[in-house]
């Protein structure tokens, strides 16, 4: 409804994964290094932890799109609740096979084949797992011993988990243990710190096409961030319901009292 109001060529605060409108704070700019870092040296297993809504999927996006696509393939999981077969057949769809076998060995057999032959054609393979918390032990075995493909001189699978701090309160537990010694690389991501959180919301407004209008009052961002946290989901809802809220009063300024109003409403919905 207010777009066009205030002059938006899209709308800002989506919570859908854009990666258009990433704001790299210092600490997504870490986990971004990390990811990187950790493919390029073919670590192996790579753990990516961060609270609900803190930007770990739009990173993950960014991520993939650096990636370069003549040198690698990617598999993304985003629906981890399935059996090891599943998996198995998720990640070869993901890879490209369309005939899949169907017992689990074979599965595996043809896996170690497909990835010898991206190998051998000078490709890199990338497994992503979002929401990784939800995994089961059994697929997380699975998931361990697909690591063991190798060559001589390379593992033929890197793995990146991404998910929430249940992930890492899983990898602690004594079955997972050979996996946990795996993990070469691991970062969480943090909240935005206020400041933070004011360039971040800048940052938006701007990428969707805002020519300094609308503001945001001091005490409107002070309001915002007490009730997010700092978690940019959040952020991006409060935003939302408070350029409403100033649209509805036709008003070009985001007073205290409009975030005041979107944090009422947000807690009628989580109540």
């Amino acid at each position: 409804m207010y777009q066009s109001y205030y002059g938006f060529t899209e709308m800002p605060f989506h919570i859908t994964p854009d990666p258009k409108f990433l704001y790299l704070s210092s600490t997504h700019q870490e986990a971004l290094q990390h990811l990187k870092y950790g493919v390029a040296e073919k670590k192996g297993f790579i753990v990516l932890v961060g609270e609900v809504g803190c930007g770990k999927t739009t990173l993950c996006r960014r991520f993939l799109n650096e990636l370069n696509p003549a040198h690698y393939d990617t598999a993304l999981v985003l629906n981890p609740r399935m059996t090891e077969t599943q998996m198995l057949k998720a990640i070869l769809t993901e890879l490209g096979e369309t005939k899949l076998a169907r017992s689990k060995s074979d599965l595996v057999v043809q896996m170690n084949r497909v990835l010898l032959q991206k190998i051998a054609a000078g490709r890199e393979i990338v497994l992503i797992i979002d929401e990784a918390q939800n995994l089961s032990f059994e697929v997380f075995e699975q998931v361990r011993l697909l690591s063991n493909l190798e060559t001589d001189k390379q593992k033929l699978l890197q793995i990146v988990l991404l998910g929430q701090p249940e992930l890492k309160e899983k990898l602690a537990r004594e079955e997972l243990r050979q996996l946990r010694q795996r993990i070469l690389v691991h970062y969480e991501l943090r909240p935005f710190s206020r400041e933070e959180m004011d360039h971040y919301i800048h940052h938006r407004l701007t990428l969707a096409g805002g020519m300094g209008r609308p503001r945001f009052t001091p005490w409107a961002l002070r309001q915002i961030y007490q009730t997010s946290r700092g978690i940019p989901r959040i952020i991006n809802n409060l935003c939302d319901k408070s350029l409403l809220a100033a649209f509805i009063r036709d008003s070009e300024e985001i007073t205290f009292w409009d975030a005041r109003r979107a944090s009422k409403d947000l807690e009628r919905l989580t109540d």
